[in-house]
């Protein structure tokens, strides 16, 4: 037992990863390729994408949306959880990244339940909620620029069902988030971290995974 979350160095987080990651090739093909990309570091990390999948299936999701592709690690992890007949609406505005995941999309079978969208996920969100489909979505993951997160979040809000979930990534910012700002994405994620803390719509947890994730529960 502990009173709090252990620390993982090397030798523990590989122990981690050897009995508990289950990979699909397309997944961990998409990982290698993605490995030696400049931004490479933006890639989600494999316990957190299973972590994911688990929640997906275990609320039983078939209509889900992702704001930031990136080369699609996420977004295929997502589809590859979903029901032959589920959709994950894909927003990015990058041709280039979210380039190199699709062959891996297609070659996991995956590719005809993501939707992408290449154009500002506010446009494509509000499009959504403008055609009748707000309380329609079961799951959302939000990992894109760090600002505009509270726009995101109150577009997903609409968009969720009662007891749809959304997953916030990036919420511990390397730890930058407990010291005083620095810069703007660092002072946008400490206010969205105050605001959804007090925010009686959600039932809300904050974890220590990847680079820290909130899960919020649509209420």
């Amino acid at each position: 037992m502990s009173n709090r979350t252990i620390q993982l160095d090397d030798h523990l987080y590989d122990y981690l990863l050897r009995h508990s990651l289950r990979e699909h090739p397309a997944q961990a093909a998409l990982r290698e390729a993605t490995r030696p990309h400049p931004r490479g570091g933006m890639q989600i990390s494999p316990e957190q994408g299973q972590f994911m999948s688990l929640l997906v299936k275990l609320i039983s999701a078939r209509r889900c949306i992702e704001i930031g592709v990136f080369t699609g690690y996420s977004a295929l992890t997502v589809a590859l959880a979903l029901p032959e007949d589920g959709e994950i609406i894909a927003c990015d505005i990058s041709d280039e990244y979210t380039r190199i995941g699709q062959p891996f999309w297609r070659d996991a079978g995956v590719a005809h339940k993501i939707k992408l969208r290449l154009a500002p996920a506010v446009d494509t969100l509000d499009e959504l909620i403008k055609t009748g489909n707000a309380g329609s979505f079961d799951f959302a993951f939000i990992d894109a620029d760090k600002v505009s997160y509270p726009h995101y979040l109150e577009r997903c809000y609409a968009l969720l069902r009662p007891g749809g979930l959304i997953a916030i990534d990036n919420v511990l910012w390397s730890g930058a988030v407990a010291k005083p700002a620095t810069d703007d994405d660092t002072a946008a994620l400490q206010a969205l971290n105050s605001s959804l803390h007090a925010d009686e719509r959600f039932d809300v947890s904050m974890l220590p995974i990847g680079d820290g994730l909130t899960l919020a529960r649509k209420r």
